[in-house]
């Protein structure tokens, strides 16, 4: 089985695969394809909120994934790091991460209001489903949760970090309070991120 991935891989590698944005299109037409194939693309407006749906759940593994990378990877190992090693994280690993991060939150939020309007809940969820109960209130709590969470991405997160990472001017002083800010402001996206995907799970359950 080893040998046939391997060999698999190997030819997909002779056509582009071995580029990022290759395996991105590629993915995109697989899916295309297997979606058309099996009949699972209908042009209605039911499909294009699950189309949105589908949208939001990538922004939000994108978002999530690289929020959890960050503290479950690259906090707690930069004080292993040799300082000789670490421009490699601060001035090439994590001005990437950082730009995939806040334009996954951003889309995670937007696709995530988009699906809530098309169908038919964004009030109900935004007062907590007050008057109704039951899958308005667990998608209210977790959209509350999300959008707490990326204005933090945009509004303390990123612009602590340009400081923290040299794209804006700032003394040693306001690196070190900018550094324990963006830190201390991603373990409470952490922390949130536990219960927001509990609640935003939950209610594809709840009546």
């Amino acid at each position: 089985m080893n040998a046939i991935m391997v060999k698999i891989f190997d030819t997909l590698a002779k056509v582009g695969l071995d580029k990022l944005e290759r395996a991105l299109i590629f993915g995109a037409v697989l899916v295309t394809v297997l979606a058309l194939a099996v009949g699972a693309v209908e042009m209605s407006q039911l499909w294009f909120a699950f189309l949105f749906r589908w949208l939001h759940v990538v922004s939000g593994v994108m978002w999530i994934g690289l929020l959890w990378y960050f503290n479950f990877v690259q906090i707690p190992s930069m004080p292993k790091i040799p300082d000789e090693h670490k421009p490699a994280i601060t001035k090439v690993i994590a001005p990437t991460a950082l730009f995939w991060f806040r334009w996954a939150a951003l889309s995670t939020v937007v696709t995530g209001l988009l699906v809530a309007i098309m169908n038919g809940y964004i009030l109900n969820a935004l007062i907590l489903g007050i008057g109704t109960g039951g899958r308005d209130t667990y998608i209210g709590i977790g959209m509350w949760m999300g959008l707490i969470m990326a204005y933090n991405v945009w509004m303390i997160i990123w612009p602590n970090q340009r400081k923290v990472l040299g794209m804006v001017e700032a003394s040693a002083e306001e690196k070190k309070a900018a550094a324990r800010t963006a830190m201390l402001a991603s373990r409470f996206n952490t922390m949130f991120s536990i219960p927001m995907l509990y609640f935003m799970v939950a209610a594809q359950n709840v009546p």
